[in-house]
This record gives C-alpha cells, structure tokens and sequence, in this order.
C-alpha cells in the first residue's frame, strides 16, 4: 500500500540550532520528517525570493508545504477597518504560499464577539473569505484556503461551520481539522475515540468530497482546556492531558485517508517523530 501520511513542524524546528528557514526542507528530510507548516501567525514578511527558494528545497526534499496565516484575522469583525485588514492578510498569505508552492493556508476565521446569532457571524465571514477569493491576483493558483477548527468556544470555527464555510466557496477551499482543539472545545468529551475520528473524517469527506481530504490537513498536539476551551498546547508524553494520538493514527488507518500531520506541540519535531513512529509501528506502509 503507498505512503498516505506525512509528517512535520508548525515552524522552523526547535533542534536545528543554525540555518534559515530554506535550510529547514533538507534538516526535515535527514530526521525522516515530510511536511512543514510555515508560520506567518505574526505577519506575511517573507520575500517573493526566499518564498520561492523555500518551494525549491521543498520539493528537493520531498517536504509538503503549507502555510498558517496571521493570527490577527476576524472576517467577521464590524469593524471595517479590521475587516478589510484581515482580507490583506489573506490575500498576502495567498500569494506568499503561490510563491512557495504551499498548498493550504490555514485560516482562524473569526469570532461571533458582536452577534446576537452564531449563523450572522458566519455568514459575514464567508462573506469577507469570498471577497478575498475574488481579489486575488489571477496568478494565485495552487494554495487553497483553510479554515481551522478551532478550540475556542468563541470562535467560528466548529465542525458544521468549517464545513459550510468550505462548500460555499467551492474548489479553493479545503478545511484544517486540528484534533486538540475538538477535543478542547468540547471539554474532552469529544476525540475521545477512534469513532469519533472516523466520524469527523467521514463527514467531511462525504460533505465536501474526496479532493477535501487528499490529503486532509491537520495539526496535532496534546492540549489544557477550560470552560472557554483552549487553553495551551502540551506535549505528547504530558499524560495529564489529551487527546491520545493513537487514536486519531488508528482512525487514519482504518480510513486509508491521506492526511498531512502538522505537530503544535510546544517540542514540535520532536513530537512529530513520536507521531511518525507510532503510525510507522501499526502500518510500515501508510508512513
């Protein structure tokens, strides 16, 4: 059976003391490492050129890329100044993973801050992603945009919406399910077992279609949630914590999905390892 899961970093990795970041493709390759997630969560500041010499060793080293957009987006926001911010900061994402080759961008979409009714607030949102879809420069072709689930209860961004988000905006879309953040927005009681895996992965698959989990983009860590749901991000050998990764590889398993999995975890590729192994352990193949 062909290698249907990739792994790597949400950013340049911990352990790779020396470098810049087009060195990182080929660090990820000599640690059997596969995927990197770059991180423009503080502002798109890098260049056309080294956007592009980074897509080079990308694909020298057989590394996918993806791309996580500025934190500081509401689409949803009433106020316009915010809002025509966040459609900048997509559309340079956009073009900042063009030049890259990456194929998602990761998206925190909003908040309902402001809205008697959760559906008003995702209505605006999708309103200020089809603006940014159609500002985007023709040349814009690869990248597709990636709403997240998201852990805060005060976010758009559960299952249902990500799923209507995607479905409306059609073939540039494909969502970013993050399994710490289910699990912290539903207190625990959710991603609890491989069940619950498969029926998030079936759902969107069926809702969205096959090209929307070819492969699926997710990010993975272990995660401390209060009433409000996320809190902070762990480590995999934090026991305290959860959800279990072996049951979300399982679940990958039993499906046959491809999916590309992007460590959060505060030991990033350390963890990513511990992930790839795991999966490694239970099918040879699938890795």
């Amino acid at each position: 059976m062909a290698k249907r899961l990739w792994f790597g970093p949400a950013g340049k990795p911990i352990s790779m003391k020396k470098g810049k970041m087009e060195d990182v493709p080929a660090f990820l390759r000599s640690i059997g490492l596969d995927a990197l997630e770059y991180e423009a969560v503080r502002g798109v500041r890098i260049s056309e050129a080294k956007a592009r010499l980074l897509g080079e060793r990308a694909k020298e080293n057989s590394v996918v890329l993806s791309l996580h957009a500025p934190y500081y987006i509401n689409l949803a926001s009433k106020d316009n100044d915010k809002r025509e911010a966040s459609i900048r900061r997509i559309i340079d994402s956009m073009k900042a993973a063009e030049w890259m080759g990456a194929y998602a961008v990761v998206i925190h979409t909003g908040y309902y801050k402001g809205y008697h009714d959760k559906r008003e607030a995702l209505e605006a949102a999708i309103k200020g992603y089809e603006e940014a879809l159609n500002r985007l420069p023709a040349w814009v072709k690869k990248p597709d945009l990636s709403p997240e689930v998201m852990g805060r209860k005060q976010a758009i961004g559960d299952i249902d919406e990500v799923i209507e988000i995607c479905r409306r905006l059609g073939r540039r879309c494909r969502p970013t399910i993050d399994w710490a953040h289910l699990y912290a927005r539903y207190e625990g009681k959710f991603v609890t077992s491989v069940d619950h895996v498969i029926s998030v992965i079936e759902k969107f698959e069926r809702e969205l279609g096959t090209r929307a989990v070819r492969p699926l983009h997710t990010h993975f860590s272990k995660i401390e949630y209060g009433p409000g749901g996320e809190r902070e991000h762990h480590t995999l050998s934090e026991e305290e914590y959860g959800p279990e990764w072996d049951i979300v590889c399982k679940a990958y398993l039993e499906t046959g999905v491809h999916a590309v999995i992007i460590s959060e975890s505060p030991i990033l590729e350390e963890d990513a390892i511990l992930m790839r192994d795991h999966c490694k352990r239970l099918d040879a193949s699938a890795v």
